[in-house]
């Protein structure tokens, strides 16, 4: 039979960067908040959480959505989504791109999210206590979690591939690999992607704290989020965006666009194993299908933006698995570190806000601090960089992301050399 035609595979480059982070609403902000190791966590604020089990977490602080939607939009647009839409507008500007007939098409966006499911209680009540005419008709447009790729779509007027990702707390990195291929096989020329959540709400506190995965150091926020450390309890539960503008290689260098990095490599896997439970080799399997479609040896990648949330079970399974994929001696010589330490867990927008950090890394030269490292744990023995960034020449760096349930990925990002 005669082959088909053969079809080019593109090159993925890091043109545009935004954030809007627990540490800062700004991407040269959130990595100044890195850079110094900035604590991001405290005593919620949202509401009062007196009497939860849960009264702590890594909130946005001084957000104005109006920066970015006019008044009416902002008041049917879910924080998820108002999030999503900033740290993506910024992540466009960064990249010098301007929205127009002749591009709208070839722009989309790729958003990691849980929309606003753990606040839908009010509105439930609000049908069971006045009734069906009563409900909020824009509980589908202000809540779903559609509407994190969808209003920032429509706001900066984009028509390419619109895709929402949820994929546990491997969302944001899994959306990534999705714009990933879409921009490799001509799909699209850019792709906003990353991840976006706002999860900061009794309900998701009261549940994850009675499940055990959060920390309950209610009396010393600051200090709660200690990846790696031996006296870690639990995770954080955080909040905010992290979005990258990712280009064909032919499209950034005809415009002449600054770079940051290309994406080399994403890779997935499923531990099949357990509900909560993470497994070792699960998540290397991850680690080694990124490198395997990036083209990278282990001995290549000098700085990993591990998982890190800060469970026992979870830094542990994970030192494990960096071994198992990379080899026990490269695994021993890597740095590593968990930017959550200072952001909290964003779940499902975790791996959209570590990639960003992950490409500041190498931007910068720099690895981000794990804060409050302070009793090292023998059954997490890799190079854990404690409370304070370190210099360093970093040339390859993997991002981590595995999801409560079982789902895992991985991004490598490489200093682009043409």
């Amino acid at each position: 039979m005669p082959s088909g035609p053969t079809r080019t595979l593109h090159r993925v480059l890091v043109t545009g960067l935004g954030a809007v982070t627990p540490i800062g609403n700004t991407v040269p902000e959130f990595w100044e908040g890195l850079h110094t190791g900035r604590n991001g966590i405290g005593r919620v604020q949202q509401f009062d959480p007196e009497g939860l089990l849960v009264q702590i977490a890594g909130e946005v602080k001084h957000f104005d959505p109006e920066t970015v939607l006019d008044r009416k939009t902002v008041r049917r647009t879910g924080r998820f989504a108002q999030f999503a839409t900033a740290a993506g507008m910024e992540a466009l500007a960064d990249a010098g791109i301007t929205v127009s007939e002749e591009n709208r098409d070839e722009i989309g966006v790729v958003m990691a999210t849980s929309g606003d499911v753990f606040n839908i209680g009010p509105e439930w009540v609000t049908y069971l206590e006045r009734g069906s005419a009563k409900v909020d008709p824009f509980i589908i447009t202000r809540m779903g979690q559609h509407m994190g790729s969808a209003r920032l779509a429509r706001e900066i007027g984009a028509r390419g591939p619109n895709t929402t990702i949820n994929t546990a707390c491997a969302s944001g990195t899994d959306a990534l690999g999705h714009a990933l291929s879409l921009i490799r096989l001509g799909h699209a020329r850019v792709v906003l992607a990353g991840g976006a959540e706002a999860m900061v709400t009794p309900l998701a506190l009261s549940s994850m704290g009675r499940l055990g995965a959060l920390s309950k150091n209610n009396e010393d926020p600051e200090h709660a989020s200690r990846p790696f450390d031996a006296k870690r309890d639990g995770f954080i539960l955080g909040e905010g965006a992290g979005v990258l503008t990712l280009e064909s290689e032919e499209s950034a260098l005809a415009r002449g666009a600054r770079v940051y990095a290309e994406l080399v490599g994403v890779g997935w896997s499923f531990d099949a194993t357990d509900d909560t439970a993470p497994d070792a080799h699960g998540q290397s399997l991850a680690m080694t299908r990124a490198m395997r479609d990036g083209g990278i040896d282990p001995s290549e990648i000098d700085y990993i933006n591990a998982h890190g949330t800060s469970t026992p079970y979870n830094d542990r399974t994970e030192t494990e698995a960096i071994k198992i994929a990379l080899g026990v001696a490269p695994a021993q010589r890597v740095r590593i570190s968990s930017t959550k330490s200072m952001t909290g867990h964003l779940a499902a927008g975790a791996g959209g806000i570590e990639a960003v950090a992950s490409v500041l890394a190498l931007e910068h030269q720099c690895v981000p601090p794990t804060i409050n490292y302070e009793v090292p744990d023998p059954d997490c023995d890799l190079d854990v960089t404690p409370n304070e960034a370190r210099a360093a020449e970093l040339r390859v760096v993997l991002s981590n992301s595995f999801g409560l349930g079982g789902q895992n990925s991985s991004a490598i990002f490489r200093k682009y050399e043409g």
